[in-house]
């Protein structure tokens, strides 16, 4: 386990501070997030918002803030290095504040119980400039029956 956990974090880790562009989520590659922080603890990505994520004010949508809460927990959960793949249980969301189109908002996630079928994960998305927290959320995962990859995940 201590190998894969290692070449996870490798992989994040040799993208620091630029445009993430090696996962194996298609989505993930989308929403183009600059790594900032790999910890044994969670993950810090930064995204800046393009007009084809806003909602028609021109602000970040909802639904990409929830798919890059979901989206930055999956990944936290791979980086633990666990045998086998977790799925989503529940997300609960709250949206406190707004970002404009060409922002950069920064996600932090925080493993708070790491159980062996159950990992519950606290996201916060901010908007660092300002000191504003825009969007607090947590996430229980399952384990699934599916087991990693013995290289942990492949990149696209």
């Amino acid at each position: 386990m201590e190998n894969r956990i290692s070449q996870i974090r490798a992989i994040l880790t040799a993208q620091l501070d630029r445009p993430l562009t090696e996962s194996p989520s298609p989505f993930m590659c989308w929403l183009a997030p600059v790594v900032r922080e790999v910890g044994e603890e969670g993950l810090t990505f930064d995204y800046t918002i393009r007009p084809e994520m806003a909602n028609p004010m021109g602000t970040l949508h909802g639904g990409i803030t929830a798919g890059i809460m979901d989206d930055l927990i999956g990944a936290t959960v791979i980086c633990m290095g666990r045998q086998y793949f977790y799925t989503t249980v529940n997300n609960t969301i709250d949206y406190l504040a707004t970002a404009k189109v060409g922002e950069t908002v920064t996600g932090k996630t925080t493993i708070v119980r790491a159980g062996r079928q159950i990992i519950n994960i606290q996201f916060e998305l901010w908007y660092l400039p300002k000191k504003r927290l825009l969007a607090r959320g947590n996430s229980n995962m399952l384990k699934t029956d599916i087991p990693m990859p013995e290289s942990g995940i492949a990149s696209t």
